[in-house]
Order: C-alpha cells, then structure tokens, then sequence
C-alpha cells in the first residue's frame, strides 16, 4: 500500500484518469470550455466524461461537411 490507500482504490484512479483525459482532450479540441473544466471541477468516476463522449461530442463529420459545402458555394460565387 502506498500512502495508505486499499488496493483496490488505484484501479478506480487509473480508470477515472484515462476518461478524464480522454474527455479533457476530445472537449477541448471542440472548443466546449464548459465540458472541459466540468471534468476537473467534478470527480464522478469517469462517469461524466463517457456521458460526454456519447452524447454530447460534436461529430466531427459534420463539422468537414460545413467546411466542404462552404468551399463550394464560395467557389460557384466566384464564377
């Protein structure tokens, strides 16, 4: 046991840090400053990131959609 923690706590830790970071990082490249500082203002077991990375993410595939069809009408508008 180091620093008197049960064993079984630092399963938990690891757990909860890879979702975190995982969560942090996906929100971040996302510009979604709310869900970014919620991972670290509240510990919820890795709970709120995977809730994050189900249902709230942007999808990204949307995002180079809007970016293609903005290429396009900016293109025709130039002929």
């Amino acid at each position: 046991m180091i620093i008197g923690l049960p064993w079984w706590i630092y399963p938990i830790l690891v757990w909860t840090l890879i979702w975190k970071c995982i969560g942090a990082w996906k929100s971040a490249r996302n510009n979604q400053l709310i869900w970014f500082v919620s991972f670290f203002v509240f510990n919820t077991v890795g709970i709120l990131p995977i809730i994050y990375l189900v249902w709230f993410q942007q999808d990204q595939t949307k995002k180079v959609s809007k970016k293609l069809i903005k290429k396009k009408v900016v293109k025709k508008s130039r002929l």
